[in-house]
């Protein structure tokens, strides 16, 4: 490698490894930035649950109910019956 050939190599990776470097850089940026808004909006939706709840409502309940309106109504009905049958089962 006296032909410099080694340099150049050596180069070409330094450079690679900036750029993957710099590119980590952004994703985690990112990642850090949406990991933010995620908890600004956690916050809101809290602040959701404590005004219903100043208003009469069920924190509890309507967490449920937005769980059981996110699911497949196929999927929905398979949960309540099977909720059923344990219920049966230990006399609930």
């Amino acid at each position: 490698m006296a032909d410099g050939t080694g340099a150049i190599e050596h180069s070409k990776k330094a450079k690679a490894g900036a750029i993957a470097a710099d590119v980590l850089r952004k994703y985690i940026e990112r990642i850090e930035r949406l990991e933010e808004e995620k908890k600004a909006l956690a916050g809101d939706i809290r602040e959701i649950y404590a005004e219903a709840k100043g208003n009469g409502f069920e924190p509890r309940v309507m967490r449920k109910v937005v769980s059981l309106r996110k699911m497949k109504a196929a999927d929905r009905e398979e949960e309540e019956a099977l909720l059923e049958v344990y219920r049966t089962a230990v006399g609930v």
